[in-house]
């Protein structure tokens, strides 16, 4: 039996790791990219980008044709699947989030990404199968507005807002929303304070000591518009959180004019 796949993986683990039968590596950054150089027996896998809706309908579309995307590319979700984009790790949590709702069971990121690998890089274009498995999608892997705003005081659910404290504090935030403020009950910690560089989250302990959340809880992130709580949930799941991104972020909530808010 394999071992458990942790959520976020660093380039010793993959190192020691690769080539090991039920391990799949992928590339998303696009198969041109791909084939510029990539970690070898990696494939490219490229899944699209979640809507800033997350209505259930949408929801169920889109894990209709992330699953769809997942088998082209030869996933089947019985092998252990690790992510990694460039370094920053914003495409690779986004790619993960959307391999999750389509229902693949075992997948991680890869800290640091391509600019952390120190091993050599293969070139040019891999051969994909296709798989005949059909995932069964996991709604649940995207919270939704309809979620939180049921669950707004749950002492199980911990709301961590990223954005700036300006945003947070609904002093200023981006023009095309029509209310300001945050989600109430949430707490302020700013993406960049988990990270020690690009794609590169401060160790568990410094991640738990500064956020300060209670252990067992679900974790909720959310920004304006996912990409910078993508970050956040990535790093909270480094540190041992069962975090998960909000993709409609404030964008959608400021939308619901009987949603409260906080300021």
């Amino acid at each position: 039996m394999s071992e458990p796949l942790p959520s976020v993986v660093d380039a010793a683990w993959l190192a020691a790791r690769l080539g090991q039968e039920g391990l799949l590596v992928a590339d998303v950054r696009g198969p041109n990219a791909h084939a510029r150089g990539h970690i070898p027996g990696s494939i490219p896998l490229v899944l699209g980008s979640a809507s800033p809706s997350t209505e259930r309908e949408v929801l169920e579309e889109l894990a209709s044709e992330v699953g769809l995307r997942l088998r082209r590319h030869g996933v089947g979700g019985e092998e252990r699947l690790v992510l990694y984009d460039g370094g920053d790790c914003v495409s690779a949590y986004s790619s993960a989030q959307l391999a999750e709702l389509a229902g693949h069971p075992q997948v991680a990121v890869l800290a640091g990404g391509l600019a952390g690998w120190e091993g050599e890089l293969e070139t040019g274009v891999v051969e994909l199968d296709r798989s005949r498995t059909e995932l069964t999608p996991r709604l649940e892997a995207f919270p939704t507005v309809a979620e939180l705003g049921g669950r707004l005081g749950d002492p199980s659910l911990a709301l961590v807002d990223v954005r700036r404290e300006e945003e947070f504090s609904g002093r200023a935030g981006y023009p095309c929303d029509p209310r300001q403020g945050h989600i109430p009950g949430a707490r302020h910690v700013e993406v960049s304070t988990l990270f020690a560089g690009p794609g590169r989250p401060k160790p568990p302990e410094a991640i738990r000591e500064l956020t300060g959340l209670p252990e067992g809880a679900s974790i909720v992130a959310y920004c304006h518009s996912g990409s910078r709580s993508g970050l956040a949930a990535f790093a909270l799941r480094s540190a041992g959180y069962h975090a998960r991104n909000y993709v409609g972020s404030w964008h959608e909530w400021s939308r619901h004019s009987e949603l409260p808010l906080e300021r």
